[in-house]
């Protein structure tokens, strides 16, 4: 598979009054296309960070980091942007729907972003609502969603435009078991068909749906493991 995201000695720290503060150091990793891979880590071990960063959603750090060939070290803001909006999906634990707008609205969101026509940005949004099961929910606003149906929706505003790769940050993190499960096989099947998807998680249950685990701690990569995954196990107990 080709190779989609590469980092080589990716740091991130603040400055204290006693001097520097490292959040990551010196991460060297390689995500191929394709891929359902997990960080793991006990809280402070700075995964948050690295996903942000990832996702381009947080552009102070230093050193190395290649997206789909592209080398987001030497970009400026606005072309990182425009790679976000182009290639990443991002889900976060809080849900970020933006409450005064419609679940419609929210969906048709990143749309107006990538200046999608009308007619289109229909169309998308309809097939995203019918494939999400949330038809019935396009006028409600998100107060009136339980928190699995918000995050159905954020999950979904996340794939709208088709991207290449969705970050997800402590996805079902404030879901009950049974929402959180969804959520993930959901996932498991968005992988199924193509994109790659990168999560932060506490949960052995969320990281038993991907193939592999990124153990950090301190802000340093502690262990990268291959897992046998949820089908892998399902066909072993068949056989």
């Amino acid at each position: 598979m080709a190779s989609l995201i590469k980092t080589h000695g990716l740091e991130k720290f603040y400055e204290t009054g006693y001097g520097r503060t490292y959040v990551l150091r010196r991460i060297d990793i390689e995500i191929e296309q394709g891929e359902f891979l997990t960080f793991m880590g006990p809280s402070g071990a700075g995964k948050s960070t690295l996903l942000h960063i990832l996702g381009m959603l947080d552009g102070r750090w230093d050193g190395e980091y290649e997206f789909a060939g592209h080398p987001v070290h030497r970009m400026k803001p606005k072309q990182r942007n425009a790679l976000h909006k182009e290639y990443i999906g991002f889900v976060f634990q809080s849900y970020h729907l933006l409450d005064d707008l419609t679940v419609y609205e929210n969906l048709e969101v990143p749309l107006s972003y990538r200046k999608v026509k009308r007619s289109e940005r229909e169309s998308m949004v309809c097939d995203v609502l019918d494939r999400f099961q949330i038809v019935g929910k396009k006028d409600l606003f998100p107060s009136q969603l339980s928190g699995g149906q918000q995050q159905l929706v954020g999950v979904a505003r996340a794939v709208i435009m088709s991207p290449k790769v969705i970050f997800a940050d402590e996805p079902t993190g404030n879901l009950h078991s049974g929402q959180a499960r969804e959520i993930m096989e959901l996932f498991k099947q968005l992988n199924r068909e193509g994109t790659t998807i990168v999560q932060v998680t506490h949960s052995e249950e969320n990281a038993s749906y991907g193939q592999r685990i990124i153990q950090l701690k301190d802000g340093w990569v502690t262990g990268d493991e291959r897992t046998v995954g949820r089908e892998a196990e399902a066909a072993a107990a068949q056989g």
